[in-house]
C-alpha cells in the first residue's frame, strides 16, 4: 500500500513539473530548465520503476542538456526572448542520423542487457527526444515537430507500461506542443526574416 501511494504521488510531482516546464518551454521563459532539472530527477525514478532504463537513463542525460540550454538561453543570442530560428537544411541529415543510429544502438543495448518489455519503444523515444531537446535548446522552432511525434509514441508507451497518470501528461504535453509551435511561429512572423538568416548563417 505505501509503495502504491509513494509511487503515485512520484508521477503527480512528475506531472506537475513536467507540465510548468513545457509551459515555460512554450513561452521562451529561461525557467524551464531549473524545473526541468527536477522533472528529470522525478522520472529517473518513474521510469526506473517501471523498468523503462533508457528513459530513466535519459533523464541523466538531460540533466547535461538542461545546463547546455540554460546557458545558451541564458547568455548566448537565444537569450532574447523573441529569438527563435528555423533549423538549417545541413542540420536535418545529421540530426535524422544522430537518432536512427543513437537508437539502434540503446535498442540492442536494451534487449541484450536488460529485461525491458519494450525495448525498440523505449529506444526510439529516447532518441527521439534527445535530437528534440537539442533543438528545443538552441530555439529552432522544428523542436516542437519532433516533441509532438515524441509524446504521441510515449502516450502508447506510458499506458502499456502502466503508467497511467504519465500516459494522461503526455496527452497535455502534445497540446502544449501545439500551442509552443504556433506561438514560436507567431514571433517568426513577427520579427521577420532578418532573424531567420542570421540563425541560419549561425548554422
Amino acid at each position: 500500500m505505501i509503495d502504491w501511494v509513494l509511487a503515485y504521488w512520484t508521477e503527480i510531482l512528475g506531472f506537475a513539473t513536467g507540465l510548468a516546464c513545457v509551459a515555460l518551454s512554450a513561452r521562451r521563459n529561461v525557467w524551464n530548465f531549473p524545473i526541468g532539472i527536477a522533472n528529470n530527477l522525478i522520472f529517473l525514478v518513474v521510469f526506473g520503476s517501471a523498468g523503462l532504463y533508457a528513459l530513466a537513463g535519459l533523464q541523466l542525460v538531460y540533466l547535461g542538456f538542461a545546463v547546455h540550454g540554460w546557458l545558451h538561453w541564458a547568455r548566448g543570442v537565444e537569450q532574447d526572448r523573441l529569438y527563435v530560428a528555423r533549423t538549417p537544411l545541413r542540420w536535418i541529415p545529421l540530426l535524422v542520423g544522430a537518432g536512427v543510429v543513437g537508437g539502434a544502438v540503446l535498442w540492442w543495448a536494451l534487449a541484450t542487457f536488460t529485461d525491458s518489455p519494450l525495448p525498440l519503444a523505449d529506444a526510439a523515444t529516447t532518441a527521439g527526444s534527445l535530437v528534440a531537446q537539442y533543438l528545443l535548446n538552441r530555439k529552432r522552432i522544428e523542436n516542437w515537430y519532433v516533441w509532438i511525434g515524441v509524446d504521441i509514441a510515449l502516450v502508447w508507451l506510458a499506458l502499456a507500461s502502466g503508467l497511467t497518470i504519465t500516459a494522461v501528461l503526455y496527452v497535455v504535453f502534445i497540446g502544449l506542443c501545439v500551442y509552443g509551435l504556433l506561438s514560436w511561429r507567431r514571433i517568426e512572423k513577427a520579427t521577420g526574416d532578418p532573424v531567420d538568416e542570421v540563425a541560419h548563417a549561425r548554422g
